[in-house]
C-alpha cells in the first residue's frame, strides 16, 4: 500500500469524522433541546450507538456508493481526492453557517463532479444516481409523514394523561428513540465512506478481482463517525433543536422514532439517504401538530435551499480539486 493510498484513506476517515461532527446534531438536538440529556451525555450516547450499528446492518449502502454511482473502472486516487475535498469543504461551509445539510449527498456530489472532469457523463451510473436523488425528496416526505402520524397516535393515546406524567414517561422513551436514531445514522452514513475507501482499494488492485468491503474498513469507518459525533457540531444543534420547532420530550420521541424507521428501511434497501433531511422533516411533521405556525418555515426554507445546492456545490468543488491535482501532479 503506497503513501498516496494511505493519505487518501486518512482523508476519507477525516471526512467520516466530519460527517459525525456535522451530523451529531441530528442525533442529539432533540434530546438536548428537550433537556432529557446534557450535551456531554447526549454525544456519548449517540456516539456509542453510532459505533455498534455495525452489529446490526449489512453493507448494502457501501456497495451502492462504491460501485453504484460511478463506473468503478474509471475510479483512481485523483477522483477519490476530488470527491473527498468537495465533500469535506461543503460540510465545513454548511457547519459554519449552521445549516443541517447532507454529508451523504455532499459525498455523492463530489464523486460525480470528479468523474465528470475525468471522463464526462459516460461513467455515470444513472439508475443509482436517480435512485439516490429521488430519495432527496422521498426520505424527508416519509420522515415527515411518520413523525406526524406517530405524533397523532401518541397524542390520542395520552390525551387524558397529565402533562407531568407524559413528560416523565417520554423523557425515558426519548433515550430509546435517540439510541435507535443514532444506530440508523451510523448504519447509513458510515457505510458511504466505506464504499469510497473500498473503491480506492479496488482501483489500486488491493482487493483482488472482486469488489468487497474489508472488515478493518468497516470498523475504522464506524469508529471515525462515532468519534466525530463525540465532538459534536454545536452550531447545528440550535437550528435543529429549537429554530425549526420548539420540542417537548414527547415530540422528540415521535420525531426520532419516525426518522429511525425511515433510516432502517433505507439501509436495508441499500439506499444512501440523508439522515439530516430525514430527521429535519420529521421534526417539522411533529412540530406542525401543535399548529402550523409552530414550525419556523423561514428557517425551513433556508435548510431546503441548502439541500438543493449540496450536490451541485460539492460537485463543483470536487471538479476544481480534481482539475488542480491532476494539473500539478
Amino acid at each position: 500500500m503506497t503513501i498516496g493510498i494511505l493519505i487518501l484513506i486518512f482523508l476519507a476517515l477525516a471526512f467520516d469524522f466530519l460527517n459525525g461532527f456535522h451530523d451529531s446534531a441530528n442525533s442529539i438536538a432533540t434530546v438536548v433541546s428537550t433537556r432529557v440529556l446534557s450535551p456531554r451525555y447526549a454525544v456519548a450516547w449517540a456516539a456509542f450507538f453510532n459505533f455498534i450499528a455495525f452489529l446490526f446492518f449489512g453493507l448494502h449502502v457501501a456497495g451502492m456508493i462504491g460501485k453504484g454511482i460511478v463506473d468503478i473502472n474509471i475510479i483512481d486516487k485523483y477522483i477519490i481526492f476530488g470527491t473527498l475535498m468537495g465533500a469535506c469543504a461543503w460540510n465545513l461551509i454548511t457547519w459554519y453557517l449552521g445549516l443541517p445539510t447532507s454529508s451523504s449527498h455532499a459525498l455523492i456530489g463530489g464523486l460525480i463532479g470528479a468523474a465528470l472532469v475525468k471522463a464526462g457523463t459516460a461513467p455515470l451510473l444513472w439508475p443509482g444516481i436517480l435512485k439516490t436523488v429521488s430519495f432527496i425528496f422521498i426520505s424527508p416526505i416519509v420522515g415527515l409523514i411518520l413523525g406526524s402520524l406517530l405524533g397523532r397516535v401518541v397524542y390520542a393515546l395520552f390525551r387524558n394523561s397529565t402533562p407531568s406524567k407524559v413528560d416523565h414517561l417520554f423523557r425515558k422513551g426519548q433515550l430509546v428513540s435517540a439510541a435507535f436514531y443514532s444506530m440508523g445514522h451510523g448504519g447509513n452514513d458510515a457505510q458511504k465512506t466505506m464504499g469510497i475507501i473500498a473503491s480506492l482499494l479496488f482501483s489500486a488492485g488491493l482487493l483482488g478481482k472482486s469488489f468487497h468491503i474489508p472488515f478493518w474498513v468497516v470498523i475504522s469507518c464506524y469508529a471515525a463517525i462515532a468519534l466525530g459525533t463525540t465532538f459534536g457540531g454545536w452550531r447545528i444543534v440550535k437550528t435543529m433543536g429549537q429554530r425549526v420547532a420548539k420540542l417537548k420530550p414527547v415530540d422528540g420521541f415521535c420525531a426520532e422514532s419516525g426518522a429511525a424507521v425511515t433510516l432502517f428501511v433505507s439501509s436495508a434497501l441499500g439506499i444512501p439517504v440523508s439522515t439530516t433531511h430525514t430527521i429535519t422533516a420529521s421534526i417539522m411533521g411533529v412540530g406542525s401538530l401543535q399548529r402550523m405556525s409552530a414550525v419556523h418555515w423561514g428557517v425551513a426554507g433556508s435548510i431546503l435551499w441548502a439541500w438543493v445546492l449540496t450536490i451541485p456545490c460539492s460537485a463543483a468543488i470536487s471538479a476544481l480539486s480534481y482539475f488542480l491535482v491532476v494539473s500539478f501532479r
